[in-house]
């Protein structure tokens, strides 16, 4: 396991290398993406923190409060790329690939239309308070089972274009 700080890093640095606006909701969004699917695909977890159900997103508040100040600004720090192992930095790189380009609003969307998020909040109104833990298995099952769609939508598409070449 390795420090959602050690992830988080992973992204700022990204971020300044392709001259990226990263703020402290998308970097909740990145990161929360990257446990969600780490659970799912690899069936264990990135780190050990659980993620809150707050009014814009799955949270962590450790993060969170780290980089509180900057408010909607972009995160300004230096970071140095993340040393991590080869196999952990390339599912980063796939996460990027995916979530990196959409911005902080998309992703909050996103986050919002998927069970985990809607099942820690219950019925609670959309603009009220919460520090509700989005469970982990609830992601697991979740994400796992879109990994699951993906892969038999692919397959189909991969079946399907064979069928059509003589």
């Amino acid at each position: 396991m390795v420090s959602p700080f050690a992830v988080a890093n992973y992204f700022i640095w990204l971020a300044n290398e392709t001259g990226s606006f990263l703020s402290n909701l998308k970097l909740q969004k990145l990161v929360y993406y990257a446990q969600a699917w780490h659970l799912a695909l690899e069936e264990s977890p990135l780190f050990e923190e659980d993620f809150e159900a707050w009014i814009h997103g799955p949270v962590l508040p450790t993060l969170y409060q780290k980089y509180e100040s900057f408010s909607w600004k972009p995160i300004i720090e230096n970071v140095a790329k993340p040393t991590l192992n080869p196999q952990l930095e390339k599912f980063l790189k796939e996460i990027a690939d995916v979530y990196f380009w959409c911005d902080a609003y998309e992703l909050e969307l996103m986050t919002h239309q998927e069970d985990p998020w809607k099942i820690a909040r219950g019925n609670l109104p959309l603009d009220a308070p919460s520090t509700d833990i989005i469970k982990k298995e609830w992601m697991k099952e979740y994400y796992a089972a879109h990994a699951e769609e993906t892969e038999e939508d692919e397959n189909f598409a991969e079946s399907f274009s064979s069928n059509l070449t003589p």
